[in-house]
């Protein structure tokens, strides 16, 4: 069977997006990451389920599984930044974020399961 060019063109066009629609599902879309750690550069070394330049958001929330000071812990860390928890390369503070931001941040962290 011979296929026009405009028949062509929407088959391919059809493929790529059915493509583009499984590449989206198979990483998470940054749209599940909160816009405030976006904009303060959290994923620039942190990702959901794997390690980066730090740990994993998962790994994070599950060391800290249990601990009832959890979120207090982490907007400390998120903070002040830390060195030593997870390996050498330390996590720069973000002195720059309110209570309610660090909250936001350490409490989303804590909601994350393998």
């Amino acid at each position: 069977m011979i296929q026009s060019g405009t028949t062509r063109r929407t088959l391919g066009l059809g493929a790529a997006m059915t493509l583009a629609a499984g590449l989206a599902q198979a990483a998470p879309d940054a749209a599940s990451y909160p816009a405030l750690m976006q904009g303060n550069g959290c994923t620039s070394c942190h990702a959901i389920s794997e390690k980066i330049v730090g740990p994993a958001f998962q790994s994070v929330a599950q060391k800290y599984a249990g601990d009832k000071d959890a979120v207090a812990s982490l907007m400390q860390s998120i903070q002040n930044g830390s060195r030593g928890k997870w390996g050498r390369i330390p996590m720069p503070p973000h002195a720059n974020l309110s209570q309610a931001e660090l909250k936001e941040l350490a409490t989303w962290v804590m909601t994350q399961r393998p």
